[in-house]
Order: structure tokens, then sequence, then C-alpha cells
């Protein structure tokens, strides 16, 4: 480091300062030193930083299902905000299993991280009370575990108020919720579906309410088959709490002769890539991943102390911060009105 500064003609807190992804460096001279870093080769010791500073260089991030597109692009958001930081992102696969949260919650990964970024499935509030962890911690999502730490994550009642209110927008009546099973998340965009239908005057009936055991493909899928082979009349839209189950709604819909939009319009919440080419194309709600993944790491960074020598890390702030969605208007939902 000391060659890196006296190449650069700079001091050697300022290489510290790049080197540890410090935001309050100038362009310029942050520049300035990756010229000398890079001219110099110079390759980061993360074992003797660790021993001098106390932290490892390295964050956890704990999801539920990397085969999930939408956790799998949150993950690659996660790692690209890091990298920009220096900072390098072992990921954890919980599958939902109860044990393995509160393994996590217990400390699990911070033997080899200097915090956690958990988005939690199954977690009770009530065993964040009991046994408090005493690690950084950042919740993502809206999977309610009480207010101790810091959350970041989408408005769930106003990612799902928006497409269902585009679904009204669109002529449709009989909209069917696809995705309840007693979570935090299908409460949210349970009651983001009610409000909807509330403020426009919509009637919301049990039977348009369709419970599933798991956010997947095959759930959709089976939900949406059992709903079309069933005596009552056929819905005119479905609203997916997430793009999983609404690629399996679409392929039911599909598979039944069911015309989409014009028979069932459709419209769900989370944007993954794949949402842009089923056919027809898929209309959802679009969460920012970048700024959500920007957001968990400063207030990790806070509880993690990542600041330049002889500054103190700030207070743990317990706070909420929602951050920004659009809706993405395609196909499965636009349907041409004739007056």
């Amino acid at each position: 480091m000391r060659d890196v500064a006296e190449h650069a003609g700079v001091s050697v807190r300022t290489v510290s300062n790049v080197v540890s992804g410090y935001t309050h460096v100038s362009p310029e001279m942050r520049a300035r030193v990756q010229h000398s870093l890079d001219a110099l080769g110079y390759k980061m010791d993360y074992l003797a930083r660790g021993l001098r500073s106390g932290r490892t260089g390295f964050v956890a991030l704990a999801v539920p299902y990397l085969a999930e597109p939408y956790f799998a692009e949150l993950a690659q958001a996660v790692i690209r905000a890091a990298a920009r930081r220096g900072i390098t992102v072992l990921v954890e696969s919980t599958e939902g299993d109860s044990e393995t949260e509160r393994r996590i919650l217990s400390g699990g990964l911070t033997n080899v991280a200097d915090g956690v970024l958990f988005s939690a499935l199954t977690l009770p509030a009530a065993d964040v009370a009991a046994t408090p962890p005493d690690f950084p911690l950042v919740m993502l999502g809206e999977h309610d575990v009480g207010d101790r730490f810091p959350r970041v994550g989408i408005d769930n009642v106003a990612a799902a108020r928006t497409a269902v209110e585009h679904l009204l927008e669109q002529g449709c009546r009989r909209i069917v919720a696809l995705g309840r099973n007693g979570s935090e998340n299908g409460r949210q965009r349970a009651e983001g579906y009610r409000q909807a239908l509330s403020a426009a005057g919509v009637r919301r009936v049990n039977w348009l309410v369709a419970p599933v055991k798991d956010w997947n493909r095959a759930q959709g899928h089976e939900a949406v088959r059992q709903l079309l082979e069933g005596s009552g009349p056929l819905p005119d839209a479905i609203f997916a709490f997430n793009d999983a189950l609404a690629v399996g709604a679409l392929h039911a819909l599909n598979a039944s002769g069911v015309r989409v939009p014009d028979d069932v319009a459709l419209a769900s919440i989370d944007n993954v890539p794949e949402s842009a080419y089923t056919h027809p194309p898929l209309t959802s709600v679009a969460p920012d991943l970048d700024v959500i993944a920007e957001r968990a790491l400063t207030l990790l960074d806070e509880q993690t102390g990542r600041q330049p020598a002889g500054e103190s890390a700030g207070p743990v702030v317990a706070r909420r911060e929602s951050t920004p969605f659009r809706l993405v208007v395609r196909a499965s939902s636009r349907r041409q009105h004739t007056d």
C-alpha cells in the first residue's frame, strides 16, 4: 500500500480508503489511485486485512431459493453492488427451512462474514425477540421479523394494488388472486388486491382467491388447472403474487385453450427476465433490485463500521425502507378496447 501511495503521490490512508470501498473519495482521486493499483499489480491480502481490521471483507447473503428467478436476480444485484465496494458475497440457500433460518439467526454465517443480508421465508418474529442476534444484519423483503433490524424492499401492498388497478383499467372485474399461502408477503399482496377492488367498487368473492403452498410454477399451474376444471364461471383476469406462479398459470391457460389476454388477462410481480419471453409476454411489477442491493449494503455498512481510520460507525437504526417499483405492461394484460 505504501508503494501504491508513493506511485500515486497520495497518502497511505487515501489508498486504504479506495481499496476498502469508502464512498467519500472523489472520482478523480479514485481513478488516480486505481491507475497506480493497476500499474503495480496490487492485490488485496484479505487475511492480513482481516487480522488488522477485525473484518473479513465478506458479507453473507441468505435467500430461500437460488433456483427461483427472483432470488437469483437479487443475488446477482447484491454481488454487483458489493463488487463496487470491494466486498465479496457468500451466498447461502435456506430452501425455506425454518431450522436453517434459525441457524443463520444464531450467527451461523458470522464466522466467515462481517454481516448478513437475510431474506427470510418462515422465521417467526418471536424467535428474533427471544434470541436477538448480536451481529450486523439487514433484512430483505417483507417477511416480518419485528423491528429490531433495518429492512429493505418494495411496498408490497402498493405493488399489488398497482397490478390489480391495471387489470381493472382493462375492464376486468372477476380477478383471481393467485398466491395466498399464509405468509407475510402473501398477506400484504392480498391486501393490495383487496384495496384495489374496494376502491373500484368491485365485490371480492371467495372463490376468486386461489391458495397455494409455495410460489412456484408447478403450484401456479395446478391451482389454475383446478380453477378451470371447476363449476364456476371463467374469471376474466388473474393477479399472480409472483412471476413464477404466473408462468405456471399461463401454461395451464394455454393448455386449456384459454386465450390470454382476450379471455383471461394476467399480471404479476417480480419482472424476472423470463417474463419478457413467455407466450404472450407477461405484465409484471418490476422492483429495482439494484437499488435494493445498494440500500441494503449501505445499511449493513452502518453496522459493520466500514469507515476510514479514525471515524466511528453510525448507530444502528431499525428502519424500514421502501424502494421504487414500476409496472411493465406487456401483452398478457393489454386488451384492445373498441368503442
